[in-house]
């Protein structure tokens, strides 16, 4: 029984919770923890970094994309128990600059490939799944699969890289400033075994183990759970929510409970 999701995304980045309605859907859903884990931004509504909001333990994390500087090889890692560091945030600052400007580069891309206006305006947390939902939504022949397909995918006409964190600057960040530093959705990589051999040679805290999609990657459990005993690593999980729903996967009890106790106290 999943008791704690800890990966899900809001509005703040490219999900499409708001903090108020995944807090609402887990309770819903029966959960005794969520974290909040947007990628290369910390949610500005919560405090501390685990608050207790009327028994929902909810905990502040971060998902960091980094670069391994292996054949442009990159790689997400998740922080839990984010504290209010300032060189953290500034990084943060820094990447969200570079979201806006790539933001408005591939809807510039895709405006005049298509003939459509977008009505996308550059933000902080602009992601291409923001995109893709604009691309769908318009007067094009395009869908939000065939969007990143055919248009902003890796390979696309309208792709614009972004400038990420390299690995050991954000495994430094992330070392600072939260509880628990993780390797997230190992298997998602296009080398699993490079992403575990930065896992190790980081000293990293935990992998991910739990999550809805790893049967379409061809995710090896023992693999991971090897790797966790051998290495000592927490076993973390989720639902990865970009959308609006929560305890698709996750953390039983047990495995909980062992996350918990690294984390900090929760603030009321």
């Amino acid at each position: 029984m999943v008791v704690a999701d800890l990966h899900a995304h809001t509005t703040v980045s490219d999900g499409t919770f708001t903090l108020d309605t995944l807090i609402s859907t887990a309770r819903t859903a029966g959960l005794d923890a969520v974290a909040v884990t947007d990628h290369d931004r910390i949610h500005p509504e919560l405090d501390a970094p685990v608050v207790d909001r009327d028994g929902l333990t909810v905990v502040r994390g971060i998902e960091l994309r980094v670069d391994t500087g292996s054949e442009g090889e990159r790689v997400d890692l998740l922080g839990y128990g984010v504290g209010d560091d300032p060189d953290l945030r500034a990084e943060c600052d820094r990447l969200q600059a570079d979201r806006r400007e790539r933001g408005r580069r591939i809807v510039e891309r895709v405006e005049e490939r298509i003939g459509v206006d977008l009505g996308v305006e550059p933000r902080a947390g602009l992601g291409r799944p923001h995109i893709a939902r604009a691309i769908d939504e318009s007067e094009s022949d395009y869908d939000y699969e065939g969007a990143f397909r055919d248009l902003i995918g890796n390979d696309g006409p309208c792709y614009v890289p972004r400038a990420v964190t390299p690995v050991e600057r954000g495994v430094d960040l992330l070392r600072d400033a939260c509880a628990v530093v993780g390797l997230a959705h190992p298997f998602r990589y296009d080398d699993p075994a490079a992403a575990f051999d930065h896992c190790v040679e980081h000293d990293l805290d935990a992998v991910e183990r739990f999550y809805p999609y790893a049967d379409a990657v061809d995710d090896d459990p023992e693999a991971v759970e090897a790797l966790a005993r051998e290495h000592d690593l927490l076993l973390t999980g989720g639902t990865d929510a970009h959308g609006e729903e929560l305890a698709v996967d996750g953390l039983d009890a047990a495995h909980w409970t062992a996350v918990r106790e690294r984390l900090p106290e929760a603030r009321g």
